[in-house]
């Protein structure tokens, strides 16, 4: 099976492997053939690319795909053979999945544009455990595609977002997305200060943080959804915490899995209700991907994560699609 390999820190590669995927499906599986490969910059650059803590050659990046299924295991009852579905899968060639992670696309839409699903799910789990409900002010810092999709579902939960990246680029792609407050920076004794409900961290840069706590109203939420993968101030953590406790600032991580898989007794939220509800809002064109969307031949890998690394692709996101491969 040919998969997308980091053979090396900073490089990768096409590769084949030995992994294939023969014999009969199991239990509650299903089998397919890759359409389509999405990447997530953050963790695949941070880690798989440059090497993260305890990182090993080759790894193989990836966690969102969509397939077409070809073949069903036992036990399976919702889905079919010629079914597209999305699923946490990585850069590859064929996907095997549980079928309860799952989802079905609806009818008509693309594959390319179903798979940003999945990162719309990490911030849509902020938004299940808010405290802060529409039409509250949202602040999203970190506009690559986790943090821009962020901004889109809040507005189209009815918040008033705040969306800000110190990238003109981005903040571009964020205006061509459709979101209409969108700023280079976060200023002190502005017309956030003191407003802001909920602000959403995508971007992992400690600086971000300490102005989100400067500028949230009492009680309000900081939520750290982008991970600080490596240090990049000299900020004293006094500062932090002074801005906390005279913010009465709730700071918590923005952890994706705070809600169960699927759903259950006392908790109407989930992951895949939140991935549902991500592909009706993109197929009914509520949130927009297109101006984050690039599309790319696995073989083109290596010019993607340094492209991305470089912030040298026209795009902020990555699309393999696997249908030409």
């Amino acid at each position: 099976m040919r998969k997308i390999a980091i053979t090396r820190k900073a490089w990768a590669e096409l590769v084949d492997t030995s992994d294939e995927l023969t014999g009969p499906v199991p239990p509650g599986q299903v089998r397919g053939r890759t359409l389509v490969s999405l990447t997530s910059p953050g963790t695949e650059l941070a880690y798989n690319y440059l090497g993260g803590k305890n990182v090993v050659y080759p790894n193989y990046p990836g966690y969102a795909a969509v397939f077409e299924v070809t073949e069903v295991g036992p036990e399976v009852e919702k889905i079919q053979e010629g079914d597209r579905v999305m699923s946490m899968g990585g850069h590859r060639e064929f996907q095997q999945a549980d079928a309860g992670t799952i989802q079905a696309l609806p009818e008509g839409l693309a594959p390319e544009v179903a798979v940003f699903s999945r990162l719309m799910g990490v911030s849509m789990s902020t938004l299940n455990t808010a405290a802060a409900h529409p039409p509250s002010r949202v602040l999203v810092t970190g506009l690559g595609p986790v943090g821009n999709l962020a901004a889109q579902v809040f507005a189209r939960c009815g918040y008033e977002v705040t969306a800000v990246d110190p990238v003109e680029s981005r903040r571009l792609a964020a205006i061509a997305c459709g979101l209409k407050d969108v700023r280079a920076g976060v200023f002190a004794g502005t017309d956030l200060t003191g407003k802001i409900a909920l602000h959403v961290e995508c971007s992992g840069h400690e600086q971000a943080v300490l102005d989100g706590c400067k500028c949230i109203a009492k009680r309000g939420e900081v939520v750290l959804v982008g991970v600080p993968w490596t240090r990049k101030t000299d900020i004293p953590a006094f500062d932090l915490l002074h801005a906390v406790f005279h913010h009465y600032v709730v700071l918590r991580s923005g952890w994706e899995w705070e809600i169960p898989p699927t759903r259950q007794d006392f908790n109407p939220h989930s992951l895949a209700a939140n991935y549902q509800a991500a592909m009706t809002w993109l197929d009914e064109g509520s949130i927009r991907v297109q101006p984050l969307l690039g599309i790319y031949h696995p073989s083109e890998c290596q010019k993607v994560y340094d492209g991305l690394l470089k912030q040298t692709l026209p795009t902020p996101a990555a699309v393999f699609d696997w249908r030409k491969a």
